[in-house]
Parts: structure tokens; sequence; C-alpha cells
């Protein structure tokens, strides 16, 4: 356990604050919110200020619905009960990834139909329910994969893929913006490589990273390599990751 984790002693329990859980797990603050009041898999101790606070076992617990969730298995099919057995075989991959299927099939639909209403429930309803890393490697990336298919067979049009990318670019630059800023882990600089001109990789991968503590400063697309080094030194960061095609 990281010495700097923000714990709170109480007698016979060590504590935790939503933000040290989020940081430990890499499960946002509002997806464990979601998987509380909707589901009842994680009920935090609460302070008499309403705070909550996490116990090692919840700790656990949630790593333990992260490891079922990246088989597919829906939140609302995971009981108490589930949590409590032995750590899930993440090789088996098993019927339950049917829910992923379910709603790469949903975000096609819409974008073929350029139902944004559609596709904005069913992005809210993924990203409310899991982490953005498993929604993308589950999800947005399949779905990308599967636009760039269609279009590459004559299915489908130019327009879907704009209609998409310029709706995912939108959503995901607004919480990239949104996302808490109280992070401390190391700094990462990402960037674009010259020419790359695209940016929902770097957001994608700007996300996910937030969400497991770091911190994160993006450059955007098609960045110029030579200032990279001397931008890096200045902003101490720890790394740098370029996107490209």
């Amino acid at each position: 356990m990281n010495a700097a984790a923000k714990a709170i002693d109480f007698p016979g329990e060590k504590l935790y604050t939503i933000g040290t859980v989020s940081k430990l797990t890499g499960v946002g603050a509002i997806t464990l919110r979601a998987w509380e009041r909707r589901y009842g898999l994680i009920q935090p101790v609460r302070k008499e200020s309403g705070h909550r606070l996490y116990t090692r076992g919840h700790i656990d617990e949630i790593n333990r619905i992260t490891a079922l969730t990246r088989q597919g298995i829906r939140i609302s099919q995971i009981s108490p009960e589930m949590l409590q057995s032995d750590p899930v075989d993440e090789g088996s991959e098993g019927e339950e990834k049917s829910v992923w299927k379910e709603y790469l099939n949903g975000m096609i639909s819409a974008i073929i139909s350029y139902d944004e209403e559609r596709l904005e429930e069913i992005y809210n309803e993924a990203l409310a329910l899991y982490p953005i890393g498993i929604v993308t490697s589950r999800l947005l990336t399949p779905l990308l994969v599967e636009l760039g298919l269609r279009w590459e067979s004559g299915q489908g049009g130019i327009g879907e893929e704009h209609f998409f990318a310029f709706y995912l670019r939108n959503k995901l630059g607004a919480r990239y913006h949104h996302q808490a800023r109280g992070n401390t882990g190391p700094r990462i600089l990402i960037a674009g490589l010259p020419k790359e001109h695209h940016e929902i990789g770097l957001l994608l991968f700007a996300l996910a990273a937030m969400e497991s503590g770091y911190r994160v400063l993006s450059l955007g697309a098609n960045m110029v390599l030579e200032e990279l080094w001397d931008i890096a030194q200045k902003t101490d960061s720890q790394a740098i990751v370029l996107s490209g095609a």
C-alpha cells in the first residue's frame, strides 16, 4: 500500500477516502457511487459528515468487480455473494460477454441511423457502470474498428465515421477537462506524432491514466517532436507517450 495513501484510522480498522480508493483501484469515484447507489455492491462506512470511507475489504471487492466486468459480466448480474467467492479467472470469457456485444450493436445501429440521442443513452450507461479503461477495450476500440471495416467494405459511408468521431471527441474532451485535478501520481506528457491529426486515442489514454492517479499533460495532435524533451523537463514529466496510426 502506498504510504502516501490518505487513510483514516478507526479502532481495529483503517479507512480510506473515495479519492484514495479510486487511485488504488483505477475505478473512478463516479463509478463507485453508481455501483453503490444502483446495485448496493459496495457499502462504504459513512462519517457523520456523510463522507464515504472504505476498508481494505472494500478495495478487494472493487478489484473483484473489475475482474468480473472484464469478462463482460453485467454489473446487474453481480451479487454480493459473488464478491466473496474465489477470484475469477480472467482468461475464461464466458457467455456474459454478450453485454458488450449488445452495447456494440446498439451503438452501431445508432450511428447508422445518426441517432445521437440513442448513442448518448448507451454511452452514458456504459461509462456510469464501468471504468473508462474497460469501456475503451471492450466497446470503444472494437466500435472504431467495426466502423473502419464497414467503410472499407462499402457497407458504411465516411459520414458514419465522421459523425461518431465528432461525437466521441467532444464527449471525451469534456470528460478530460471535467476530470478531477487532484491526482498526485507521476506526470505523463502525451502528444500525437507529426502528421497525426486524430486525438481520440490520446484522449482515451489520458482518461485511463488519470483514473489510475496519474497527472496528464496533453499537447494534442501533430506535435513537433523536437520540443518534447524541453517541455518534459520544464513540467517534470516522468514519461512521454506518443500516439500515431
